[in-house]
């Protein structure tokens, strides 16, 4: 079996192996793509679930949407929102002025708000 490691250009490797029935790829040596996609789905439910609390727990949201790389928020209580929480949840930064919060995510902001919203 003959192995070759092929760099994309986001600069994640494949190792491609050729056997004698023909060629398969595996991410990062052995993992599956399913179970690659399994995982990243786990971290981001995960990274939900971690700024749903850090804004105060869905009791707290009024509403939230997505705004390109931001989480606009509006909270009943603005003191429950634990801006250093949603930091070690993976937020680039926070403005909090009274009831309204933006989290600031990344191009993930989407995403996140429909899991938030899917755990409310």
């Amino acid at each position: 079996m003959r192995r070759h490691a092929i760099r994309c250009q986001h600069g994640s490797v494949f190792v491609a192996a050729s056997t004698s029935r023909g060629a398969r790829s595996s991410r990062r040596g052995g993992r599956t793509a399913a179970a690659e996609a399994r995982r990243e789905h786990v971290v981001a439910q995960d990274k939900a679930q971690a700024i749903l609390s850090a804004l105060g727990g869905g009791d707290n949201i009024v509403e939230i949407e997505p705004c390109i790389t931001r989480l606009r928020c509006e909270v009943e209580d603005g003191s429950k929102v634990d801006e250093a929480g949603l930091k070690a949840a993976g937020a680039h930064g926070v403005m909090l002025q009274g009831e309204v919060v933006q989290v600031v995510v990344g191009p993930e902001a989407d995403t996140l708000a429909g899991d938030i919203e899917d755990l409310m």
